[in-house]
């Protein structure tokens, strides 16, 4: 199968598994407690007010029909209004989606230099001190909960140190003129170096808290995988030939090592995503994680199965992207 025919057909699988994301999200929503019209509302409006809200929602429909005039909306484009704010439902989430992509970004650049550099170094030095640390580091980072992290950054470098914000984007005094929603990118299109600096110390506690935790998966891939082309023969060879340490380390091993960890990064990308809800909320910073938690609170069903929706779509396109880079990066892999 070619890699244009593979890329089709993972697409058409993957509108089932949408499918039925979107219909165990849908009735699951209605099943569990909670009345979207009294989170709005409150207990103490009149009856009256109470159902003329669920008739204006739809809710008092039976939930069958619900779900088709729902699906129907959705093949439309449509992902709804939220019933919060009488906003359109795709609205809300492209102004809240730069500010994920941003923190992810952040992230996952930061989480690569911490994997690559000290995983292939301890794959160099295996079972030395370097290694050791490494390995400790990895199992002790992964077990932290991320908002246990944020919250001890937060007061070790924004409440004690005083060095950074411990929320937020961009300080009120500062301003900028938004064009793409991605501040730092933005900050340099402006030439606006005084919100740069200010939108970085914002950006830094969160992505290094969500940073850190991704970090040890990348590192312990890099260092198991470089640890077994070092055994190569073509690594032998190499030292043979009396090329520099660095050259056989980067040159060669963590080079060939990379194909099989490169599905993995694209995977912890998206998944990355998820991890912002909780930095997010940690970190009050306005993207797509607490605009989910938000609208849950308020029982917002529109603006939650549209978020999920999204969520997997974008993990779709990642995972898609990834087979692609594959293939470029490896021309041994066919499908």
């Amino acid at each position: 199968m070619s890699l244009k025919s593979y890329i089709i057909t993972r697409i058409i699988l993957a509108l089932p598994m949408i499918l039925i994301l979107l219909i165990m999200i849908f009735f699951i929503l209605r099943i569990i407690p909670g009345d979207p019209v009294l989170a709005i509302l409150g207990g103490k409006a009149p009856i009256e007010v109470i159902e003329a809200k669920r008739h204006e929602l739809g809710l008092d429909k039976p939930i069958v029909v619900q779900f088709l005039d729902y699906l129907k909306d959705v093949a439309k484009g449509d992902l709804g209004v939220s019933t919060l704010t009488n906003r359109p439902v795709w609205s809300e989430i492209k102004d809240r989606f730069p500010a994920t992509l941003e923190l992810t970004i952040f992230s996952f650049i930061f989480a690569l230099i911490i994997g690559i550099f000290w995983g292939a170094e301890a794959a160099w030095r295996k079972d030395k001190s370097l290694d050791i640390s490494a390995r400790v580091y990895s199992i002790f980072i992964y077990a932290v909960p991320v908002f246990w992290l944020g919250l001890m950054l937060q007061l070790l470098f924004g409440i004690y140190l005083r060095w950074l914000p411990v929320g937020g984007r961009l300080s009120p005094r500062v301003s900028l003129d938004i064009k793409t929603g991605l501040l730092l990118l933005d900050s340099i299109l402006n030439w606006n170096w005084e919100a740069f600096w200010d939108v970085l110390k914002h950006l830094l506690l969160p992505g290094i808290t969500l940073g850190l935790v991704i970090s040890s998966i990348f590192l312990r891939m890099v260092r198991n995988n470089t640890v077994l082309m070092l055994s190569k023969d073509f690594v032998k060879a190499a030292k043979a030939r009396g090329l520099k340490p660095k050259v056989i380390l980067y040159g060669h091993a963590v080079r060939n090592a990379f194909v099989p960890i490169f599905t993995i990064m694209g995977m912890q990308f998206a998944l990355l995503l998820a991890g912002a809800v909780l930095t997010e909320t940690t970190f009050s910073w306005p993207g797509i994680g607490s605009y989910l938690v938000l609208k849950i609170k308020y029982r917002d069903f529109p603006a939650i199965q549209g978020t999920i929706i999204f969520f997997a779509i974008f993990v779709v396109i990642i995972s898609i992207i990834i087979d692609i880079v594959n293939a470029l990066v490896d021309p041994r892999v066919r499908y």
